[in-house]
């Protein structure tokens, strides 16, 4: 009946009396009057219609209400995200009414500000999603502890006992959670359930911000139990089924500090001028076995997160280090991609297999663009010179065959953020992407659209890495904000395909603020997300695309090497097997989704913290940069290595008007313009790592 009752609303013209629907479901039996009474209570619980003041029925999105997620300023206001609208609706301080940052609310859209912005009223709050919150403590006389939350934007007024606070001492940082409300709406009693370490331990700084995005950082028991049944080395028993490939030879090639490595390499030039090239990915799921306490475990943690002087990762190291880490001159278990491709980059043939493969060496990015970039060949890497250069052939033709289907590459910069052994940060550099970066990510492209396309063709249930179509009004909405810089990019956007943004970047790149325009292009796209279902991929121009290369690091991709076995290797194509995967990767693909996003987050938030604390250290020092970004409050500045910074309009000498159409700042006395990309020279004026945020003064225009 819950159906019935919504396909009715839906396509009513109007609100509906109770009366009116029971007409319209037909119903006359006394138990079905009552049923329907029922349902419209739970749905009205569950915010899904709305029940005017006219005792009428209707849908919650035809009403003035709607519901979604607040994301709070620390400045007391906050805007609702309602999801499938385009704008959020602003909700002041005063119409916050007990909610706070994260929550799920119920808000009423009371009018429409400047520029067609909706401003709003919370009603209730439906969900408090934060159940654990991460903060200071520190007691006052009387020995009540008070807790400093470690994140601004929730403003909570949490006190502890002593008997509650686990015997925490000033300066502790501590995980909190929520015992009862005390007399008004954002004070409440808490309790200390977990210490995380004082705030001056090394190290205790990231942790915190680890623990607020709830990633694990110990495995549970049961876990440390499996792991000490699986051998660490490969068995004869474990070669059965697969293809020996020991005498091939592969190689890996990682960072300079890589020690989880899912993948490895092989080339072979075959007769015909042609290109055989093997991608060998280690086969994490014939050891993680499904539904055991390691593949739970893995699963909920959906992802390994990098951050600046750890790595957090989704299986214990005795697997992703050692017996599942391709390491050199050891054994180890694989499926391989092996395709061949023609002097163009169009695929021919390709197999897709169990294997066991024994890696010749483990080579770095640093040591392979030396030879391919400056023909100086390091020691011990002499006898895989020509096959690095024959790589290097394939990856230029598969890039030029992706860049004329329309494949995107925004060239965004990455920082890296170099530490000393107390984790305090020494230095900040861009990340290198040479060619041999270039080279694996075009080998990994290649092999996640063959095995994506060869269980596509099959019809079977299957978990894709999708980038939809950008919405033509934030393109649009772009491409007007760059003719106000002067830029006016030729064609339409008509089609809306990958080859339209591919043009602009291509008539940005030669631009003074290509860096920061390209940035905000991307800003314009949609986030690439996993789904059951296959909506290709955008920014690589792909029809049909996974994530098949990274299972030590990746649940989803550990979930493609377990469909590989289970439909390809052990032919199970039952329709229980079907129906079972059908269910299970719509859970899998949102969950992996949304702990992709708390990984990304943490590691930003993470960066941002650090490179406050860098600059904590150069006070009153001058820097050159870009203004990347301009607002009503002021104008963010990114510098060379990526460390971005405000400059407050508060600290301006002369009052400045906003023009948000063109993103520029004009003094009123002064005259003085600025720009998007526009370069200066600025002055550290404050540094805070436990606000984690970076102050710039204006110094002069460059």
């Amino acid at each position: 009946m819950r159906d019935d009752i919504i396909n009715v609303l839906k396509n009513s013209n109007k609100a509906l009396t109770i009366y009116e629907l029971q007409d319209a479901l037909n119903l006359q039996d006394v138990k079905d009057v009552k049923q329907l009474s029922e349902e419209l209570r739970k749905l009205e619980e569950d915010v899904v219609i709305y029940w005017s003041n006219k005792r009428r029925y209707m849908m919650l999105e035809d009403s003035h209400l709607r519901k979604g997620t607040l994301r709070a300023n620390k400045k007391g206001f906050g805007f609702v995200e309602v999801e499938n609208m385009d704008d959020d609706i602003y909700i002041a301080a005063d119409n916050m009414n007990g909610a706070i940052h994260d929550d799920i609310v119920l808000v009423e859209i009371t009018s429409k500000m400047n520029l067609d912005r909706l401003e709003g009223r919370i009603l209730k709050v439906l969900k408090r999603q934060v159940e654990r919150y991460i903060g200071e403590i520190n007691f006052d006389k009387k020995g009540i502890g008070h807790i400093t939350l470690d994140d601004s934007k929730i403003k909570l007024n949490i006190q502890i006992s002593k008997e509650d606070s686990l015997n925490a001492v000033d300066g502790h940082k501590v995980v909190v959670e929520l015992v009862k409300k005390l007399n008004n709406n954002l004070k409440y009693s808490g309790k200390v359930v977990e210490i995380i370490g004082h705030k001056n331990d090394p190290g205790v700084d990231i942790l915190s911000i680890v623990y607020k995005y709830h990633i694990n950082t110990e495995f549970p028991d049961d876990v440390k139990e499996e792991v000490k049944n699986i051998p660490m080395e490969v068995k004869d028993i474990d070669l059965v089924g697969r293809r020996d490939l020991r005498d091939v030879e592969i190689f890996t090639i990682d960072g300079d500090d890589t020690k989880d490595i899912d993948d490895a390499i092989s080339i072979e030039r075959l007769n015909n001028g042609h290109y055989k090239l093997g991608v060998h990915i280690a086969d994490v799921s014939y050891y993680v076995k499904e539904g055991s306490s390691l593949d739970n475990e893995a699963m909920e943690r959906g992802t390994s997160v990098y951050l600046v002087d750890r790595v957090i990762p989704m299986l214990p190291h005795e697997l992703s280090n050692g017996i599942c880490s391709l390491n050199p001159n050891v054994d180890r278990l694989a499926i391989s991609c092996v395709m061949e491709f023609d002097q163009q980059g169009n695929q021919l043939d390709y197999e897709i297999f169990p294997s066991v493969i024994r890696s010749r060496i483990q080579m770095t990015y640093k040591k392979v663009n030396s030879i391919l970039e400056d023909n100086v060949i390091p020691d011990g890497y002499e006898d895989y010179t020509e096959s690095l250069k024959t790589m290097e052939e394939l990856a230029q033709i598969l890039r030029k065959m992706k860049e004329r289907r329309g494949y995107i590459d925004f060239e965004v910069d990455e920082a890296k953020i170099l530490v000393d052994k107390d984790c305090k940060p020494v230095d900040v550099v861009l990340r290198e992407r040479g060619k041999g970066e270039k080279l694996i990510e075009d080998f990994m492209i290649a092999a996640n659209e063959c095995v994506a396309t060869h269980i596509y063709f099959m019809s079977l249930p299957f978990i894709y890495r999708v980038h939809e179509v950008p919405k033509e009004e934030k393109l649009r909405s772009y491409l007007s904000f760059v003719g106000t810089l002067g830029y006016q990019i030729p064609g339409d956007l008509k089609d809306n395909s990958p080859k339209t943004v591919q043009r602009i970047i291509q008539y940005l790149e030669d631009k003074p603020e290509f860096k920061i325009l390209s940035s905000l292009l991307l800003r314009s796209m949609q986030k690439a997300v996993y789904r059951p279902e296959n909506l290709g991929h955008y920014g690589l121009a792909s029809q049909c695309y996974t994530h098949f290369t990274s299972p030590i690091r990746r649940y989803p991709d550990t979930t493609v090497h377990r469909l590989l076995r289970t439909y390809l290797f052990d032919k199970q194509l039952d329709m229980k097997t079907i129906r079972k995967w059908e269910e299970k990767l719509v859970y899998i693909s949102e969950h992996s989704s949304d702990r992709e996003r708390a990984s990304v987050d943490c590691e930003r938030e993470v960066e941002d913290m650090k490179m406050a604390e860098y600059m904590e250290g150069h006070i009153g020092e001058e820097f050159e940069g870009m203004i990347s970004s301009v607002t009503s409050f002021g104008m963010f500045i990114e510098l060379d290595n990526l460390i971005e910074g405000l400059v407050p309009l508060r600290d301006m000498s002369d009052y400045f008007h906003y023009d948000e159409e063109r993103m520029t700042l004009t003094g009123e006395r002064s005259h003085v313009k600025y720009t998007i990309g526009e370069r200066v020279l600025v002055k550290v004026a404050r540094a805070s790592k436990e606000e984690k945020i970076i102050d710039f003064e204006i110094v002069r225009k460059l």
